[in-house]
């Protein structure tokens, strides 16, 4: 019988090590994104680079929950037609 090799555990990680990977990545697919003309996906990725930036510099934490502004209170008209 054989039996299925298995695959070394790797180290955990810290969520500091995972952004600047995420980032890295982020990088990459920005640049393809950016070869195949597509603007606004390569916008977007840029966003997120940005932001794991931000988070990794300590200008942002790496949540917001629990953190954003109250509502506002302001009721919320169904979609439609808008009279002005």
């Amino acid at each position: 019988m054989h039996s299925k090799p298995t695959k070394p555990s790797l180290p955990p990680h810290t969520a500091e090590e995972n952004i600047a990977y995420t980032r890295q990545m982020l990088g990459e697919l920005r640049a393809v994104a950016d070869n195949e003309g597509a603007e606004m996906l390569r916008y977007f990725i840029e966003m997120a680079y940005v932001e794991a930036g931000d988070i990794l510099a300590g200008l942002r934490p790496l949540s917001l929950r629990g953190r954003r502004d109250p509502a506002t209170g302001m009721p919320l008209k169904p979609a439609g037609k808008v009279k002005f």
